[in-house]
């Protein structure tokens, strides 16, 4: 074939590049393929897929948890969830926590994580101290927070041992207070995971540009405005993402401090507690097995919205 070629009216005509021709995946490519993902999608069907499945399924029946259900109700069970105000209450604390969390942990996280990216004596101690509380499990630190924040627990104890008698309150069963006790406690508990990931993403910021904007005389609070911050912004975004999920779905810091009788009435009940209070322990797992769902739902519409307003500028590559 020829290079050019001569139109009959004397043009000359270059003929369009030969794209190459795509080869398709062999077979012994899609083996590979198959047997590196398939044990990996196996147990995300069986452990992931198929249980929301099941729930959907029990969801439709009035069942108590053995053998096979048979009385089948419809949706009767989900416009009983959507017309309870106990779950609207639920739900309620659910919003509440969310919010809380990002107001309130995000921009301690951010504060510590700043202070603690700085050169200073006993820096990896107090990193490691912070961190400490992530990794301790719940279990322990709801029952060690339920037995000081108790009436006459150490709390109230070392406040009247100073004279402050009158700051002396029932933290855990006054429905005022019992949701900002229940947000110390869950700052203390993950401020550390908030404070190491922001550090991570300080680590991957140029020290060249801070230095840049030092000889330009900009102070440290403007640096940190104007190129950290902005710069950090894809960890922040990632972070309230994992924080709004968590939020949804905390259970056990709630249940295991306040139980399954008071969680509703000192204002701290989420959307798992009552999953569990009127499905597992009232002996109506159907019902149980449809809060599910909604819980599910609910988690899974927010996730997709997260997902499609704020994540997607990251993943398009946008600061």
């Amino acid at each position: 074939m020829t290079v050019t070629e001569v139109r009959a009216g004397g043009g000359v005509r270059t003929p369009p590049p030969v794209r190459p021709r795509r080869r398709g995946i062999g077979w012994k490519q899609r083996l590979e393929i198959l047997a590196l993902s398939g044990p990996a999608i196996l147990m995300f069907a069986s452990f992931v897929i198929f249980p929301v499945v099941m729930a959907a399924y029990y969801g439709f029946y009035r069942w108590k948890g053995y053998g096979p259900p048979t009385d089948f109700v419809g949706l009767d069970n989900y416009v009983t969830i959507l017309q309870d105000p106990t779950f609207h209450d639920a739900l309620w604390h659910n919003g509440q926590v969310v919010v809380l969390s990002l107001v309130l942990q995000g921009p301690i996280a951010v504060g510590l994580a700043l202070l603690l990216n700085q050169k200073m004596r006993g820096q990896s101690l107090i990193r490691v101290l912070i961190f400490v509380p992530y990794v301790i499990s719940e279990v322990i630190v709801g029952t060690a927070w339920a037995l000081l924040l108790q009436t006459n627990g150490a709390v109230n104890d070392v406040l009247r041992s100073i004279g402050l008698d009158g700051l002396a309150q029932d933290w855990l069963a006054n429905p005022s207070l019992a949701i900002w006790t229940l947000m110390l406690i869950l700052t203390w508990k993950y401020i550390g995971f908030a404070v190491i990931l922001f550090l991570a993403g300080m680590q991957n910021i140029p020290e060249e540009l801070s230095e840049a904007a030092a000889v330009d005389g900009a102070t440290f609070w403007q640096t940190q405005w104007r190129i950290t911050l902005p710069l950090l912004g894809p960890t922040i975004r990632i972070w309230a993402f994992l924080s709004i999920i968590g939020a949804l779905q905390l259970f056990d810091l709630v249940y295991i401090i306040w139980g399954q009788y008071v969680a509703s009435t000192a204002g701290t009940s989420t959307m798992a507690t009552y999953m569990v209070v009127e499905g597992r322990n009232a002996a109506n797992y159907g019902y149980g097995n449809a809060v599910a769902v909604v819980l599910f739902t609910i988690s899974m519409i927010i996730a997709l919205v997260y997902q499609r307003f704020v994540l997607r500028r990251d993943s398009e590559g946008q600061a």
